[in-house]
């Protein structure tokens, strides 16, 4: 008999039934074990579940699977947000202030996201990586999403240096440097993101506006 496919972590919102009561007890408990600072083996999510391993590693094969399901339970406002301005810079304060909130709440679970992706990095590089390898990559086309209108006043170039600049504060680092290194509370982070990024959209835009005159005289 075939087996029917495992659904993604969004689509057990619409499933009923036993498969997907399971699914929602092993990510309620796997919630529950990376809240507290670790990244829990899919055995011992089944263990404090009460469920057989057999039937955990069927929905998580891997801790990499079960880490992007936890992110996909976190983030999932986030990842399908939907732009409502037509304007880019008013388009990415729309997903700021979305989503800093949502990474305020589920810190835990995004650093214990960054430290999977550091360590397989790692083995990865030295050939030492038994696992699926943890990817991450999610925040490049969001930013797209809501930064797409600066692309035409930008020009391709600067547009994507704008974005590349953008990941570095739209995510967990931000919380890494500001609250370890600066001891900064959560909300400071998030008002400095916001910050960042007017700044950022602000330089952009002034320097493409320069950028022919520049020209000229460079021709001249």
């Amino acid at each position: 008999m075939r087996r029917r496919p495992i659904p993604t972590t969004w689509s057990w919102q619409a499933e009923r039934g036993p498969r997907a009561r399971t699914y929602r007890l092993l990510m309620a408990e796997a919630m529950s074990l990376v809240r507290r600072g670790r990244i829990p083996a899919v055995a011992e999510v089944a263990l404090n579940a009460g469920v057989s391993r057999a039937t955990a590693y069927r929905y998580f094969r891997s801790r990499s699977k079960l880490v992007t399901a936890v992110l996909e339970e976190a983030l999932q406002p986030v990842r399908s947000y939907v732009p409502q301005s037509a304007d880019g810079l008013a388009r990415l304060r729309e997903l700021f202030e979305k989503t800093y909130p949502r990474f305020t709440e589920y810190e835990p679970h995004m650093r214990a996201a960054l430290q999977l992706a550091l360590e397989h990095e790692s083995l990865e590089r030295s050939g030492l990586l038994e696992e699926e390898a943890f990817r991450r990559g999610h925040r490049r086309a969001l930013l797209h999403r809501a930064a797409a209108p600066l692309r035409a006043k930008l020009g391709a170039p600067a547009y994507e240096r704008l974005l590349k600049a953008l990941s570095l504060i739209y995510g967990i680092e931000p919380y890494v440097v500001l609250k370890d290194i600066w001891g900064a509370s959560g909300r400071e982070v998030e008002t400095l993101s916001r910050w960042m990024l007017d700044a950022m959209v602000d330089t952009s835009l002034r320097q493409a506006a320069h950028a022919p005159a520049r020209r000229r005289r460079a021709r001249g």
